[in-house]
């Protein structure tokens, strides 16, 4: 093979059609996956996009697996599952692939192992692929010594993510094609059948249950326990696989939003969430969901059971009181009056920390309560829609199939349907409605003129 690079003892091209064994479910998995990832071009574009690789039409990606390498590094066992070469011009990027499906996790001491035999071959990056979730592809399920990525990156895609990808591009006809979208549709029926072994986020673990019966009794959450750190891990990755399903439903990608301080530590983002835990006693993440009024604020309460979806609009400033400005609200939110009843509106007031709630069926009754007697408008709404769990909130599979039902829920019945405020554009200004008002001649009469009557004024 002429073109498999140099320092690969053995490796085949990845085929469409895998002949691997079938006792090798990963490895075929891996392969079709990186068929397809290297020949349809808007998928490979949009993966390794993700990875900080641009993709343009002069690149060439290739793939290869069952590979070996002539400089074997310390552990001569070390198998990964491919390799990810992406030529552009004179420029190469490569990267090696370890895939896990089904309930396997990744091994941190194999992807070290993967680090270190990167580094000994020139290569750029390892990706592994599991069905463990990560808020990015710079996170990744498991720690590693950071003296292993000082040269080597190390990124994660979670299979879930890979069907996504595939699945917006052909939701929203991104593959140009043909014989392209055919393959891609076939790689999503393919990543979709129980045998491929891809699967969502399902069960939170036994640590969840634990917290939940302790918090009822009172008892304290500690930050730094290994059942806070475990179900603040599980957290994580529901909240990203929650964000894949809205992308799979709406049809655009939906992201974790992160502080900048946090997108790149996953470390420093589990210390903040399990401190806020404990402090707190809820979960809570924000959704990123392209040309919505705000992003979908989540609140998992344990103390009162209940998840609660909310998103934040500013009240439109061009609108003087309270009640017009609360009416721009409620012709909005056209939501049933069964409904209406789970679904409240919070109002912040000018000043630190102010703010009041009321029920939106009450507000629809009678708005003039929500100006509580106040001088100054309100500055800003939250709509906000509470789900109770009861009992279902302390069972793992149960809460999370009840969180995947009320947050589409919730963006389905007000997120879609609400529209932030925006200023009206600026009027031409009085007396400068053609051009001729505005010449340095008119403008200088003017400013004679108004010096003329400010003269006279004083006089």
């Amino acid at each position: 093979m002429p073109d498999r690079p140099d320092f690969l003892d053995r490796g085949e091209r990845v085929r469409l059609f895998s002949v691997l064994s079938d006792t090798s479910k990963e490895g075929r998995t891996a392969a079709v996956f990186l068929s397809c990832l290297a020949n349809v071009f808007e998928y490979g574009n949009a993966l390794l996009a993700s990875v900080g690789q641009r993709v343009g039409t002069r690149a060439r990606i290739e793939c290869f697996t069952e590979i070996g390498f002539r400089t074997q590094g310390d552990d001569p066992r070390l198998r990964p599952d491919g390799l990810i070469v992406l030529s552009v011009g004179s420029r190469t990027w490569m990267a090696l692939v370890e895939a896990k499906v089904g309930n396997n996790p990744l091994n941190a001491e194999q992807i070290e192992g993967y680090l270190a035999l990167a580094r000994a071959n020139g290569i750029d990056a390892v990706i592994s692929i599991s069905n463990q979730f990560c808020a990015s592809p710079r996170h990744t399920p498991v720690t590693v010594r950071a003296s292993l990525t000082n040269k080597v990156d190390l990124f994660h895609w979670s299979w879930m993510y890979a069907l996504t990808e595939a699945d917006l591009l052909l939701s929203n006809d991104d593959v140009e094609d043909a014989d392209q979208h055919y393959i891609l549709r076939e790689l999503v029926r393919f990543l979709a059948h129980p045998s491929a072994g891809v699967k969502g986020f399902d069960a939170m673990p036994k640590a969840w249950g634990d917290m939940v019966a302790a918090v009822r009794t009172g008892a304290p959450i500690r930050a730094n326990a290994p059942e806070t750190l475990e179900v603040i891990g599980a957290w994580h990755q529901e909240v990203r696989d929650l964000g894949l399903i809205l992308s799979r439903q709406i049809g655009v990608e939906v992201v974790t939003r992160l502080p900048r301080a946090l997108t790149r530590d996953n470390a420093a983002r589990v210390k903040a969430d399990a401190a806020a835990l404990a402090d707190e006693r809820c979960l809570s993440t924000t959704l990123a969901i392209p040309d919505a009024a705000a992003p979908l604020d989540i609140r998992v309460d344990l103390d009162k059971r209940t998840v609660t979806g909310s998103v934040r609009l500013r009240a439109p400033a061009d609108k003087q009181s309270t009640k017009a400005r609360l009416n721009w609200l409620l012709r909005q939110l056209k939501v049933e009056d069964a409904l209406a009843e789970a679904i409240h509106v919070r109002l912040h007031w000018p000043g630190r920390g102010t703010h009041t709630q009321h029920p939106l069926a009450e507000l629809r009754k009678d708005p003039a309560i929500a100006e509580d007697g106040r001088a100054k408008p309100v500055v800003a709404f939250d709509i906000c829609m509470v789900r109770e769990m009861g009992g279902r909130f302390a069972q793992s599979r149960n809460f999370i199939k009840d969180l995947e039902e009320a947050v589409p829920d919730f963006y389905e019945r007000v997120v879609q349907h609400v529209k932030a405020w925006q200023a009206p554009a600026p009027r031409l200004r009085e007396g400068r409605t053609d051009a001729a008002d505005v010449t340095p001649a008119a403008m200088g009469e003017a400013a004679n003129d108004a010096e003329g009557e400010a003269a006279s004024g004083s006089g």
